[in-house]
């Protein structure tokens, strides 16, 4: 997922602008406006994620970006004729990298080879498979979660928001909750909504229950066969989804919407989505799909082209073994820090509309996955000394970019901890302070720098004939781009002289001398 706006998300999770942590202050804002869980806009996942507007390592709180001053925020993506283009742009693109990715020519430009006919998209098989994927999903989020320490109780008001796992700072207390679940960001009517931490718990039970299928005779080979009816019915369901979405977020109360999905456009509102936390009881649509279906079925349908290279070719290639194991680590290490998300733009800012539920579900599964797609019928020689490179490229990009995120959250649940308490920081006129040593003095978005090389990392094993496989770098590239000059624009806004101070001591933004 993301891990992801169309998100395309990245996964994630972490991508959104969390570079700052703060320090005492003031509640909780919104987080940033967007990370890589799918966004495409992206889980992508977040994931993006699979997620960094505006939310740059402040110390002693998760702080987030508070709504835009007004009634309404400015319209984003070209307003309601932006919504309308990307409404058809997005489904049409996922179709035609499947396309190409089956097809001889393999070409990222121009159109496919052939046509597929309705036949070809819709089946029954395809929509039971897709339904009871997303019921074990659902059932394994409704499970008792893996263990976590409980948030920290706010025993000193404001100046302990945000604090969750790690060290206590001096005066809190821990809180009675349920060791299981997080609490989320503050709410405009003062409340927090809480969030069972189990998805990589779910990870687990899926590979455990694909694992007593296969041995049972389950076909997974036969799953890439299925990818086209299947994106078809993903993308039936984000509709028809985004629809309900929509049509329950007009019974909703105004506190409950979000800042950007209310501007008054039938079209925009229903692609960017009305309503912030949009729930049935304790379940909540947005959180669910942002790390759970499409991220766990991203690396399920990896696998299922892993096993078909076997059967096609009586091993599977080195090529697509990298593949899938850059991916799985990618996507575990999401679900493993799935309580970061909850500081990420998309659960904080953004309403639950089509632009996240297409990206959450069917873009993240059936884009990311477009690398194995590619391999399995384009096979690469890679040969042991290539392979090391690649693999050392990816652990450089996953080094850079869990070494940021991890110090990034431990500076913003507590600055006194040992890791980051001798790091520099600019104060700024909100009482809080940014982080302009250690990772985040380096560029000011390191977490992005790392995410670029993996990205590169995941490509390289499809050799460099074919522009295709490379889709999701070029791809993701623009999307960072993208969302980084919104964290500019919003942090600038926030922190004014401050930013400017930290833009001055840190004149890089994603890689160091370059850019």
């Amino acid at each position: 997922m993301g891990r992801g706006r169309v998100h395309l998300k990245t996964l994630g999770q972490e991508r959104s602008l969390s570079a700052l942590g703060v320090q005492a202050g003031a509640g909780a804002a919104g987080p940033d406006p967007q990370r890589g869980q799918v966004h495409l806009l992206g889980n992508g996942a977040d994931c993006v994620s699979l997620t960094d507007d505006c939310e740059r390592p402040l110390s002693g709180g998760a702080e987030t970006m508070a709504p835009p001053e007004g009634p309404r925020a400015p319209l984003e993506f070209g307003g309601p004729l932006g919504a309308a283009a990307l409404l058809l742009l997005l489904p049409a693109t996922m179709f035609h990298l499947l396309l190409a990715a089956r097809s001889g020519p393999a070409r990222l430009l121009g159109p496919p080879a052939s046509l597929p006919g309705l036949e070809a998209l819709w089946s029954p098989r395809a929509l039971l498979l897709w339904l009871a994927w997303l019921g074990l999903q659902a059932a394994l989020y409704l499970l008792p979660a893996r263990k976590v320490r409980a948030p920290l109780a706010h025993a000193r008001g404001r100046e302990a928001e945000g604090l969750g796992e790690g060290e206590d700072a001096p005066g809190l207390i821990r809180a009675p909750l349920d060791p299981q679940v997080a609490e989320g960001q503050e709410l405009k009517d003062k409340s927090r909504l809480r969030y069972p931490i189990n998805g990589f718990q779910a990870l687990v039970l899926t590979a455990l229950l694909v694992g007593l299928g296969v041995s049972a005779g389950l076909p997974l080979g036969a799953l890439p066969e299925m990818l086209l009816p299947l994106a078809f019915v993903a993308t039936l369901t984000a509709f028809i989804f985004s629809l309900f979405l929509y049509m329950k977020a007009q019974v909703a109360p105004v506190s409950a919407l979000a800042p950007g999905g209310i501007s008054g456009n039938p079209i925009y509102d229903f692609f960017l989505g009305r309503e912030l936390n949009p729930r049935i009881c304790f379940f909540d649509f947005k959180y669910f799909c942002e790390l759970r279906p499409g991220l766990i079925g991203w690396v399920l349908i990896n696998l299922a082209l892993l096993v078909k290279e076997a059967e096609l070719r009586g091993s599977p290639s080195l090529a697509m073994w990298l593949v899938n194991g850059f991916q799985l680590l990618y996507v575990g290490d999401a679900l493993w820090h799935e309580e970061a998300i909850l500081t990420t733009m998309d659960i904080t800012h953004d309403g639950f509309g089509f632009m996240l539920a297409f990206g959450d579900i069917a873009w993240v599964p059936f884009t990311y996955s477009l690398q194995a797609q590619f391999l399995l019928r384009h096979p690469q020689p890679l040969g042991l000394p290539m392979a090391s490179a690649i693999c050392l490229i990816n652990a450089i990009g996953y080094y850079i970019f869990r070494g940021a995120n991890s110090q990034k959250n431990t500076f913003r649940k507590n600055p006194s901890d040992p890791r980051v308490a001798g790091l520099e920081t600019i104060s700024t006129a909100t009482g809080r302070k940014l982080l302009v040593s250690g990772w985040w003095g380096m560029v000011r978005h390191p977490n992005y720098l790392g995410d670029l090389i993996m990205a590169l990392a995941w490509s390289l094993p499809c050799g460099v004939s074919h522009l295709l496989p490379y889709f999701y770098l070029l791809y993701f590239t623009a999307l960072l781009v993208h969302r980084e000059a919104r964290d500019e624009r919003q942090c600038l806004q926030k922190y004014g002289l401050a930013w400017q101070e930290y833009c001055r001591r840190v004149p890089y933004r994603i890689v160091p001398y370059i850019y």
